[in-house]
Protein backbone atom coordinates (compact mmCIF):
# COMPACT_ATOMS: atom_id res chain seq x y z
CA UNK A 1 0.00 0.00 0.00
CA UNK A 2 2.53 2.75 1.24
CA UNK A 3 4.85 1.65 -2.08
CA UNK A 4 1.52 1.92 -4.30
CA UNK A 5 0.66 5.26 -2.69
CA UNK A 6 4.74 6.13 -3.14
CA UNK A 7 4.13 5.80 -6.89
CA UNK A 8 1.18 7.55 -7.42
CA UNK A 9 1.56 11.05 -8.69
CA UNK A 10 -1.80 12.40 -7.47
CA UNK A 11 -1.67 11.29 -3.94
CA UNK A 12 -1.11 14.19 -2.53
CA UNK A 13 -4.04 16.22 -4.64
CA UNK A 14 -6.32 13.09 -3.58
CA UNK A 15 -5.93 13.33 0.22
CA UNK A 16 -6.05 17.12 -0.06
CA UNK A 17 -9.10 17.32 -1.46
CA UNK A 18 -10.76 14.78 0.13
CA UNK A 19 -9.89 16.47 3.39
CA UNK A 20 -11.46 19.80 2.09
CA UNK A 21 -14.44 18.41 0.60
CA UNK A 22 -14.85 16.49 4.19
CA UNK A 23 -14.59 20.12 5.85
CA UNK A 24 -16.99 21.48 3.59
CA UNK A 25 -19.64 18.73 4.55
CA UNK A 26 -19.07 19.02 8.11
CA UNK A 27 -19.41 23.26 8.23
CA UNK A 28 -22.65 22.25 6.29
CA UNK A 29 -24.02 20.39 8.94
CA UNK A 30 -22.96 21.77 11.94
CA UNK A 31 -22.61 25.82 10.74
CA UNK A 32 -20.10 26.94 13.01
CA UNK A 33 -16.93 29.40 12.33
CA UNK A 34 -14.13 26.40 14.22
CA UNK A 35 -15.35 23.93 11.35
CA UNK A 36 -13.25 25.96 8.89
CA UNK A 37 -13.28 23.49 5.61
CA UNK A 38 -9.43 24.29 5.24
CA UNK A 39 -8.59 23.70 8.64
CA UNK A 40 -10.11 20.66 8.41
CA UNK A 41 -8.35 19.37 5.76
CA UNK A 42 -4.92 20.52 7.20
CA UNK A 43 -5.73 18.54 10.25
CA UNK A 44 -6.95 15.39 7.69
CA UNK A 45 -3.76 15.75 6.14
CA UNK A 46 -1.36 15.92 8.94
CA UNK A 47 -3.65 12.73 10.13
CA UNK A 48 -2.79 10.42 6.86
CA UNK A 49 0.49 11.40 6.62
CA UNK A 50 0.99 10.29 10.77
CA UNK A 51 -0.99 7.20 10.95
CA UNK A 52 -0.17 5.72 7.40
CA UNK A 53 3.74 6.76 8.02
CA UNK A 54 3.83 8.49 4.74
CA UNK A 55 7.12 11.23 4.19
CA UNK A 56 5.68 14.87 3.48
CA UNK A 57 8.05 14.61 0.58
CA UNK A 58 5.36 11.58 -0.85
CA UNK A 59 2.46 13.51 -0.21
CA UNK A 60 4.39 17.28 -1.85
CA UNK A 61 5.37 15.05 -5.09
CA UNK A 62 1.74 15.23 -6.11
CA UNK A 63 0.12 18.37 -3.70
CA UNK A 64 2.58 20.65 -5.33
CA UNK A 65 0.23 20.66 -8.81
CA UNK A 66 -2.29 22.55 -6.03
CA UNK A 67 0.22 25.27 -5.80
CA UNK A 68 0.70 25.81 -9.08
CA UNK A 69 -2.65 27.03 -9.09
CA UNK A 70 -2.13 29.48 -6.27
CA UNK A 71 -0.85 32.29 -8.67
CA UNK A 72 -3.52 32.08 -11.32
CA UNK A 73 -6.56 32.01 -8.34
CA UNK A 74 -5.12 35.26 -6.54
CA UNK A 75 -4.96 36.96 -10.53
CA UNK A 76 -8.51 35.92 -10.54
CA UNK A 77 -9.89 38.07 -7.39
CA UNK A 78 -9.35 40.82 -9.78
CA UNK A 79 -12.46 40.37 -11.51
CA UNK A 80 -14.90 41.14 -8.76
CA UNK A 81 -12.71 44.46 -8.31
CA UNK A 82 -13.17 45.24 -11.70
CA UNK A 83 -17.17 44.76 -11.58
CA UNK A 84 -17.24 47.61 -8.29
CA UNK A 85 -14.52 49.70 -10.05
CA UNK A 86 -16.51 52.89 -9.68
CA UNK A 87 -17.12 51.90 -5.67
CA UNK A 88 -13.31 51.99 -5.72
CA UNK A 89 -12.89 55.45 -7.19
CA UNK A 90 -15.68 56.59 -5.07
CA UNK A 91 -13.86 55.57 -1.71
CA UNK A 92 -10.28 55.90 -3.10
CA UNK A 93 -9.09 57.55 -0.09
CA UNK A 94 -10.66 55.66 2.69
CA UNK A 95 -9.77 52.42 1.39
CA UNK A 96 -5.84 53.22 0.84
CA UNK A 97 -5.81 54.68 4.24
CA UNK A 98 -7.44 51.72 5.40
CA UNK A 99 -5.08 49.37 3.97
CA UNK A 100 -1.97 51.07 5.04
CA UNK A 101 -3.47 51.31 8.48
CA UNK A 102 -3.67 47.81 8.63
CA UNK A 103 0.26 46.81 6.77
CA UNK A 104 1.75 48.98 9.59
CA UNK A 105 -0.16 47.41 12.38
CA UNK A 106 0.86 44.18 11.34
CA UNK A 107 4.10 44.66 10.91
CA UNK A 108 4.27 47.10 14.28
CA UNK A 109 2.37 44.17 16.36
CA UNK A 110 4.97 41.58 14.85
CA UNK A 111 8.14 43.88 16.17
CA UNK A 112 6.14 44.48 19.49
CA UNK A 113 5.28 40.60 20.02
CA UNK A 114 9.15 39.58 19.42
CA UNK A 115 10.49 42.20 21.19
CA UNK A 116 8.25 41.02 24.73
CA UNK A 117 8.74 37.15 23.55
CA UNK A 118 13.11 38.56 23.12
CA UNK A 119 12.29 36.29 19.53
CA UNK A 120 15.79 36.61 17.50
CA UNK A 121 16.12 37.96 14.45
CA UNK A 122 15.71 35.19 12.17
CA UNK A 123 12.74 34.73 14.14
CA UNK A 124 11.63 37.94 13.84
CA UNK A 125 11.73 38.31 9.62
CA UNK A 126 9.96 35.14 9.63
CA UNK A 127 7.03 36.37 10.81
CA UNK A 128 6.66 39.87 8.99
CA UNK A 129 4.56 38.51 5.85
CA UNK A 130 2.51 37.24 7.81
CA UNK A 131 -0.51 39.06 6.51
CA UNK A 132 -0.09 38.36 3.28
CA UNK A 133 -0.81 35.71 0.42
CA UNK A 134 2.19 33.13 0.26
CA UNK A 135 3.46 33.64 -3.17
CA UNK A 136 4.58 36.85 -1.66
CA UNK A 137 5.41 36.28 1.83
CA UNK A 138 7.34 33.30 1.25
CA UNK A 139 9.58 35.22 -0.99
CA UNK A 140 9.92 38.06 1.64
CA UNK A 141 10.87 36.19 4.43
CA UNK A 142 13.98 34.32 1.84
CA UNK A 143 14.85 37.72 1.11
CA UNK A 144 15.04 38.85 4.82
CA UNK A 145 16.81 36.07 6.15
CA UNK A 146 13.57 34.14 7.93
CA UNK A 147 13.01 30.37 8.06
CA UNK A 148 10.26 30.04 4.86
CA UNK A 149 8.61 27.09 5.57
CA UNK A 150 7.72 28.67 9.31
CA UNK A 151 6.30 31.65 7.33
CA UNK A 152 3.91 29.87 5.06
CA UNK A 153 2.92 28.15 7.98
CA UNK A 154 2.22 31.22 10.11
CA UNK A 155 0.82 32.59 6.70
CA UNK A 156 -1.94 29.66 6.47
CA UNK A 157 -2.68 30.13 10.12
CA UNK A 158 -3.52 33.90 10.07
CA UNK A 159 -5.88 33.11 7.13
CA UNK A 160 -7.97 30.56 8.72
CA UNK A 161 -7.95 32.64 11.98
CA UNK A 162 -9.05 35.53 10.01
CA UNK A 163 -11.48 33.35 7.96
CA UNK A 164 -13.21 31.88 11.52
CA UNK A 165 -13.61 35.22 13.28
CA UNK A 166 -14.16 37.62 10.47
CA UNK A 167 -17.70 37.75 11.11
CA UNK A 168 -17.70 37.87 14.87
CA UNK A 169 -14.89 40.82 15.07
CA UNK A 170 -17.02 42.47 12.89
CA UNK A 171 -19.89 42.16 15.00
CA UNK A 172 -18.07 42.89 18.25
CA UNK A 173 -16.59 46.17 16.58
CA UNK A 174 -19.75 46.86 14.86
CA UNK A 175 -17.93 47.28 11.36
CA UNK A 176 -21.01 47.58 8.95
CA UNK A 177 -19.95 48.96 6.00
CA UNK A 178 -19.27 46.63 3.26
CA UNK A 179 -16.01 48.18 1.92
CA UNK A 180 -14.55 48.70 5.70
CA UNK A 181 -15.37 44.91 6.05
CA UNK A 182 -13.81 44.06 2.74
CA UNK A 183 -10.30 45.72 3.18
CA UNK A 184 -10.24 45.16 6.92
CA UNK A 185 -10.29 40.91 6.02
CA UNK A 186 -8.19 41.54 2.89
CA UNK A 187 -5.29 43.46 4.35
CA UNK A 188 -4.90 41.00 7.91
CA UNK A 189 -6.02 37.79 6.30
CA UNK A 190 -5.02 37.51 2.97
CA UNK A 191 -6.76 35.21 0.43
CA UNK A 192 -8.03 32.74 2.79
CA UNK A 193 -10.03 35.93 4.44
CA UNK A 194 -11.35 36.99 0.89
CA UNK A 195 -13.11 33.73 0.56
CA UNK A 196 -14.90 34.56 3.83
CA UNK A 197 -15.56 38.52 2.35
CA UNK A 198 -16.77 36.60 -1.13
CA UNK A 199 -19.23 34.74 1.01
CA UNK A 200 -20.29 38.21 3.11
CA UNK A 201 -20.54 40.03 -0.31
CA UNK A 202 -19.78 40.99 -3.56
CA UNK A 203 -18.69 44.53 -2.42
CA UNK A 204 -16.49 42.91 0.16
CA UNK A 205 -15.07 40.16 -1.53
CA UNK A 206 -13.82 43.18 -4.46
CA UNK A 207 -12.28 45.08 -1.54
CA UNK A 208 -10.61 42.55 0.20
CA UNK A 209 -9.12 41.26 -3.55
CA UNK A 210 -7.53 45.10 -4.04
CA UNK A 211 -6.25 44.37 -0.12
CA UNK A 212 -4.34 41.41 -1.19
CA UNK A 213 -2.36 43.36 -3.66
CA UNK A 214 -1.79 46.80 -2.23
CA UNK A 215 -1.05 45.44 0.82
CA UNK A 216 1.23 42.64 -0.67
CA UNK A 217 3.62 45.57 -1.69
CA UNK A 218 3.46 47.62 1.13
CA UNK A 219 4.78 44.75 3.03
CA UNK A 220 7.29 44.68 0.34
CA UNK A 221 8.92 48.11 1.42
CA UNK A 222 7.76 47.86 5.04
CA UNK A 223 9.37 44.63 5.65
CA UNK A 224 12.77 45.67 4.25
CA UNK A 225 12.07 48.64 6.90
CA UNK A 226 11.16 47.02 10.16
CA UNK A 227 13.61 44.20 9.29
CA UNK A 228 16.12 46.58 10.76
CA UNK A 229 14.14 47.75 13.88
CA UNK A 230 15.62 44.45 15.45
Amino acid sequence: MKEFIGNSIFFGVGISLLGYEIGLIVKKKWKLAIFNPLLISIIFVIGVLSICNIRYETYEEGAKYLSYLLTPATVCLAIPLYEQIELLKQHKKAIFIGIISGVVTSLFSVLVLCYLFQFTHEQYVTLLPKSITTAIGMDISKELGGIVTITVAVIIITGVLGNMIADTVCKVFRITHPVAKGIAIGTSAHVVGTAKALEMGEIEGAMSSLSIAVAGLLTVIGASIFANFM
